[in-house]
């Protein structure tokens, strides 16, 4: 079945204020995330954890969580191949960061997906389909075709209504080692920026900054685009 566009989603608004100089800190709940265009959750309703809460850790570095995939879907990128990524950043930007967890799909979550999600000092990682091809039933927005030939994804209109994202072994983890996850590190990060089209520029310039540009100094600076906006309260 086709499912809706993918998204990517973080929760936790932070209060660091310097942004290369970050030091450990409290985080809140407030939830956020991007590549959705939803309203904002009604904050009278009941609060319905969307992961695994990690409670707050005094230990030094962050730790990787491991979850089964889930029927028919991977897990695209391994805790060694997040490790060594996170270690060619500054560790600055490393040390508020206390929980990696690859997480499993579950029918609930393919009811609304995403690629990542940051929550309070937690990166989630989400698994994707075996096959590597991800099927929509709209076309893709330009941004999104722009943001797939960036890291090497090829969209396909198979002519039956449908279009198909795909991905290669490598296109996949440069995608999410060098997106996704720099991309929620740097809401994590976060800490000055309370709007929401102030968090997402921000995040969107981290990732090209540290994750696109920085690991692959030949690549050519994207055109500037339009700010996206893909996140909401839930």
């Amino acid at each position: 079945m086709a499912r809706q566009h993918k998204r990517r989603r973080t929760l936790g608004k932070q209060q660091t204020q310097h942004t290369y100089n970050v030091p450990r800190h409290t985080v809140s709940k407030h939830v956020l995330s991007n590549r959705a265009r939803l309203p904002r959750r009604d904050e009278r309703l009941p609060f319905i954890p969307p992961e695994d809460w990690h409670e707050p850790d005094d230990g030094d570095g962050y730790r990787i969580v491991h979850q089964p995939p889930g029927k028919g879907y991977r897990h695209v990128v391994t805790p060694a191949e997040v490790r060594d990524r996170l270690a060619d950043l500054p560790p600055q930007f490393v040390a508020p960061l206390e929980v990696v967890q690859l997480s499993r799909m579950t029918r609930k979550k393919q009811s609304f997906p995403c690629y990542g999600m940051q929550w309070g000092a937690a990166l989630y990682l989400y698994p994707l389909e075996t096959e590597l091809v991800e099927h929509y039933h709209r076309p893709p927005r330009p941004e999104q075709v722009i943001e797939a030939r960036m890291y090497g994804g090829r969209w396909q209109e198979p002519g039956d209504g449908t279009w198909r994202l795909i991905w290669t072994e490598r296109t996949i983890k440069d995608f999410y080692l060098n997106n996704i996850l720099i991309h929620e590190l740097g809401h994590l990060l976060d800490e000055r920026n309370s709007s929401y089209t102030d968090r997402e520029r921000w995040a969107e310039w981290f990732a090209v900054e540290f994750g696109y540009k920085s690991n692959h100094p030949l690549r050519s600076r994207p055109k500037k685009q339009k700010t996206r906006r893909r996140h909401h309260s839930a």
